[in-house]
């Protein structure tokens, strides 16, 4: 069939299925070859490195680029593509996503297959879905910092989950999240905090903030259930249980069913920001960032997604 966008540029991470998308990228040809692609992959030797390649290409005039790995990759190719006003380098450049190794839970929103045989068959034709991104500001050190985020971000009991899941083997694969979890529940402690999400404000407790502009993280935990990515607006979940509440409730989010919950309160907000007593740990997309004071902002339909 091919695409209607010509010629792609993979931008694929060289770690990813354990090191075969470098060591062996001879699968993955084959299947971009099978869907009838023209294509050059250009392979990521360093973090950060995917959101250099993808503006090196946009600046070659290339329109199509495609993430060939898993959230970590989208995310950079995502904020190669954008200016730092969070308007797009090219409004007619295209997002495709090819996964590998763990696979993505940004595309699990859109019912796009985990698998890359299938999901190879999606890069061809010419179905687009214009979605929405986020852009989140932290603190680092004595800087303020931002980055765009196509996917969740979090702040608090999450972001030290993520912290932890990094230094765990990836060869766990989803089940990091899973063992980082148990591993960072038992000696985290929830602090006080002020949340404004327009007109709206909640004060009080806070173990974690999630900020979702799609529906799944951390190894297809549906965590946003009713999140539309391209509304115009985030799902925000602030977060106040105990641990107990916790364990109660992490059979439950992969499937949507832990909300509601009296331990958790669900607002809908185009920006957020957070304020807390104690610092708490921001990350977005399973990338580490810095730590709140933070603030979330959605810009609307900024990204053609290849679907």
């Amino acid at each position: 069939m091919g695409s209607p966008f010509g010629k792609a540029v993979v931008i694929a991470n060289a770690r990813a299925g354990k090191g075969s998308v470098s060591k062996d990228p001879s699968r993955y040809e084959d299947l971009l070859a099978a869907a009838g692609l023209d294509f050059e992959i250009r392979l990521t030797d360093r973090a950060g490195h995917a959101i250099d390649i993808a503006d090196a290409a946009l600046d070659e005039g290339i329109r199509y680029l495609i993430a060939l790995g898993g959230d970590g990759t989208i995310h950079e190719v995502v904020n190669g593509m954008l200016h730092a006003d969070g308007t797009p380098k090219n409004p007619d450049a295209v997002l495709g996503v090819l996964p590998a190794g763990s696979g993505s839970d940004f595309i699990r929103t859109f019912g796009l297959p985990q698998a890359a045989e299938d999901a190879a068959k999606h890069l061809a034709g010419e179905n687009l879905f214009l979605i929405d991104v986020g852009r989140v500001e932290y603190q680092s050190g004595a800087e303020r910092r931002s980055v765009f985020f196509p996917n969740i971000a979090e702040a608090g009991l999450g972001g030290d989950i993520v912290r932890r899941a990094e230094r765990l083997p990836r060869w766990l694969g989803k089940s990091r999240y899973l063992f980082s979890f148990w591993m960072t529940l038992s000696r985290y402690k929830a602090t006080q905090g002020r949340i404004t999400m327009g007109d709206r404000v909640y004060e009080g407790k806070i173990t974690n903030l999630v900020v979702a502009n799609a529906q799944f993280f951390g190894g297809a935990m549906k965590i946003a259930p009713r999140a539309h990515p391209s509304d115009g607006m985030f799902d925000v979940l602030v977060q106040m249980g105990t641990k107990a509440d916790y364990v109660a409730g992490i059979t439950k989010v992969y499937k949507g069913d832990h909300i509601p919950s009296p331990a958790i309160k669900v607002y809908l907000a185009a920006k957020v920001e957070v304020t807390t007593d104690a610092s708490l740990q921001v990350e977005a997309d399973g990338e580490v960032l810095g730590y709140t004071p933070a603030t979330f902002e959605i810009i609307p339909r900024v990204i053609n997604l290849k679907i």
